[in-house]
């Protein structure tokens, strides 16, 4: 784990295996492990973190959302994406591992994406029996882990993704070329132009036609979504940095601060400095 500003950042460590890019967890037991300040404030990693709530309730806050979870939630949370834990009240199964661990899926590559959806509702039963499988192979990699046994532990891992990325066809409207296209243009850009015109010229489409492949998928303009990412990097850099407001904003794009605060408080209804103190606040 390294600090950054107020905010943890972790980047993964198998307590169990050192070398083994993947671990299956008790909630409860990985609670357990981290500092009650871990659990109460904002942190993020660099590896992927699955939920599969099976009891309980409790809620998560994943980019500056509240999501709340019970019986049948899985929760994904992709590198780099800012996390509160749920309250210790949750009883779920929890698969952290590396982007590198499983094997190419194209299946479920829009899962493990960044843009991959955070929260389902899943049958539990179907979900429960395939991480199962998986937790068992992982206490035989406890006791000893081998070639064969890691090989096992990979396709179990992805048999567990494929599973999931199967209850939301790719063939949804998020998956428009047209929308994916801008969605890694804007992964890429947003710091550098907030125009919604510059996306569409980028992408190859007039902003009409990127229009409407942004309101089928989302029932937001481009322009709508170029802001709302602009605004999760300012969330995440006030919450994960000491970096003065005025730089967080120029590191955005803005070359002049009150521009910056005056977007921000639009966007978010509070200014830069008073979010900041509010999520600092999760840390006294």
């Amino acid at each position: 784990m390294v600090g950054s500003g107020q905010v943890a950042e972790f980047g993964f460590s198998n307590p169990d295996v050192p070398r083994l890019g993947v671990e299956v967890v008790d909630f409860a037991a990985l609670a357990a492990r981290l500092p009650a300040q871990t659990l109460a404030t904002v942190h993020r990693a660099d590896f992927h973190q699955l939920f599969l709530v099976t009891g309980g309730s409790g809620v998560a806050m994943v980019d500056f959302v509240d999501r709340p979870c019970s019986a049948g939630t899985l929760l994904h949370v992709a590198p780099g994406r800012v996390l509160r834990l749920p309250s210790t009240g949750v009883d779920a199964t929890v698969v952290l591992f590396t982007a590198d661990f499983p094997p190419r899926l194209d299946g479920a590559a829009a899962l493990l994406g960044s843009f991959g959806p955070v929260v389902r509702t899943v049958p539990l039963d179907e979900l429960t029996t395939a991480v199962a499988e998986l937790a068992v192979e992982y206490r035989r990699a406890v006791r000893g882990p081998d070639a064969v046994t890691v090989d096992l532990l990979r396709h179990l891992l992805a048999a567990v993704l494929l599973r999931v990325a199967r209850l939301a066809p790719a063939d949804g409207p998020g998956h428009d070329p047209t929308f994916q296209r801008f969605r890694h243009e804007l992964e890429r850009s947003f710091a550098e132009t907030r125009n919604a015109a510059d996306y569409a010229a980028r992408v190859g489409y007039s902003l009409r036609s990127l229009n409407r492949a942004c309101q089928a998928a989302t029932g937001r303009t481009a322009k709508a979504l170029v802001d709302a990412r602009v605004t999760l990097e300012a969330k995440r850099l006030l919450a994960h940095t000491d970096l003065p407001v005025a730089a967080v904003g120029h590191r955005l794009g803005f070359t002049e601060p009150t521009n910056f605060g005056k977007f921000f408080t639009r966007e978010t209804g509070n200014t830069p400095g008073a979010f900041r103190a509010a999520e600092r606040a999760w840390a006294r």
